[in-house]
C-alpha cells in the first residue's frame, strides 16, 4: 500500500452484494455506475487506493468494511451490451462513455459505522457523505478515512 493512495467510498445495498457476498468473492468489477460525477471519481482512481465499503438502503445505511482498488478505471462493457440494463446507445467503443474499476475485499468491520454517527462527528462535517449522500462513488479525505476506520473499532 502505497503512502499516497488516494481513499474513496463505494456504496452497495446489500440486498444487491453485501459485504458478505464480497469477502467471498474476493473481488468483483465494480459497474453499471452510471452518474457522471461517479463516473468520473472511478476514472480518478487508482491501482492500491483504499476504499470504505457502504451499505445503502439499509436500516441503518452505514460504512461497513474496506476494500481498495485492484485496477484502475477501464471501458465498462455493459454499456455496449445491448440485453444489459446498463446498455447506453450512444456510448461507442471508440469512444466509450462509462467507465468501471476492479475491487479487491480487504475487510468486514466489527462494527458498523452508521450513517447517523457519521453525520454526528464533528470532524466529518466536511465529507462528500455527510454533504451529498446520494453520490454512490466519492471522494474520501485520509483523515475521514481514518477517523470512520476508527469509529469502526478496525486495526
Amino acid at each position: 500500500m502505497s503512502d499516497d493512495a488516494q481513499h474513496w467510498l463505494v456504496k452497495e445495498s446489500p440486498s444487491s452484494f453485501s459485504i458478505e457476498d464480497f469477502a467471498e468473492k474476493g473481488s468483483t468489477p465494480w459497474y453499471g455506475v452510471r452518474n457522471y460525477e461517479a463516473r468520473n471519481n472511478m476514472q480518478a482512481m487508482e491501482e492500491g487506493d483504499l476504499v470504505l465499503y457502504y451499505h445503502s438502503s439499509a436500516s441503518p445505511p452505514g460504512v461497513v468494511g474496506l476494500a481498495r482498488v485492484a485496477e484502475a478505471a477501464y471501458p465498462d462493457p455493459t454499456q455496449f451490451d445491448e440485453d444489459s440494463p446498463y446498455y447506453d446507445e450512444d456510448a461507442t467503443e471508440d469512444d466509450p462513455t462509462w467507465y468501471r474499476v476492479d475491487l479487491a475485499y480487504e475487510a468486514t468491520f466489527d462494527r458498523k459505522v452508521p450513517l447517523k454517527e457519521i453525520k454526528a462527528e464533528d470532524q466529518l462535517q466536511d465529507m462528500t457523505l455527510v454533504n451529498r449522500s446520494r453520490l454512490s462513488v466519492q471522494p474520501v479525505e485520509a483523515d475521514e478515512y481514518e477517523l470512520v476506520r476508527e469509529m469502526a473499532n478496525a486495526d
